[in-house]
């Protein structure tokens, strides 16, 4: 059973408080929305602009290469002919769209329920990046990894990313640590969630995902 409260990390990963876990997050995770979820999001990731020129595509081949009979070779219509070098493909890759919908309603459930396994799996954190005084990557790692002895993927949750705020600093440290990676919570998705073993997530950024799933 997940736990009620969310442990708060304070320098070098020391545990400083705690925080009630969202309402959102007390849900527990349905396995077949969160594979639809990230089908979905692996999906919409693909440019799907793979192209084969097709037999009428390919230049040439306006006449017959040798005549039908009396060469003792086999007959053949047009270079352009899948089985000649430089033919056209036969049911080769076209542009297409490999997107596929899911109403938000879904969406937010799914977000919901990858946070909820994280925090059933006692593999989320939430920091007060005020409190971190992080300067160096060094003292990110010193955060994230204490003692230097794990080898879990992290995934860093800030409110924005790129705004003169305390989580910047964590955003500009943690950006350069090789089993770190950095999002906004707007950009947050489920497979990030559950690609990365352990979440790390900032006080605002942690009350915005909450906001946004329960709404």
């Amino acid at each position: 059973m997940a736990s009620s409260s969310v442990p708060v990390l304070g320098k070098a990963g020391k545990k400083i408080g705690t925080v009630k876990v969202a309402a959102a997050f007390t849900r527990p995770a349905s396995s077949a929305l969160l594979h639809q979820s990230v089908v979905r999001e692996l999906a919409n990731k693909r440019g799907g602009t793979a192209s084969t020129k097709k037999r009428d595509e390919v230049a040439g081949g306006g006449r017959k290469p040798w005549r039908q009979k009396g060469t003792g070779r086999a007959r053949q219509g047009s270079i352009r002919s899948p089985l000649w070098r430089k033919g056209g493909v036969v049911f080769g890759p076209q542009p297409r769209s490999f997107r596929i919908a899911l109403n938000r309603k879904a969406r937010r459930a799914a977000l919901a329920g990858a946070i909820a396994s994280k925090l059933a799996q006692g593999a989320l954190s939430v920091l007060d990046p005020a409190d971190l005084g992080l300067e160096k990557t060094k003292d990110f790692i010193a955060l994230a990894w204490p003692g230097n002895a794990s080898a879990d993927r992290v995934l860093v949750i800030v409110q924005r990313e790129r705004d003169a705020e305390p989580g910047a600093a964590l955003a500009r440290t943690a950006r350069n640590a090789r089993r770190a990676t950095v999002v906004g919570h707007d950009a947050t998705n489920v497979h990030a969630l559950l690609a990365h073993d352990r979440i790390l997530v900032t006080k605002n950024a942690y009350e915005a995902l909450a906001e946004a799933c329960d709404a």
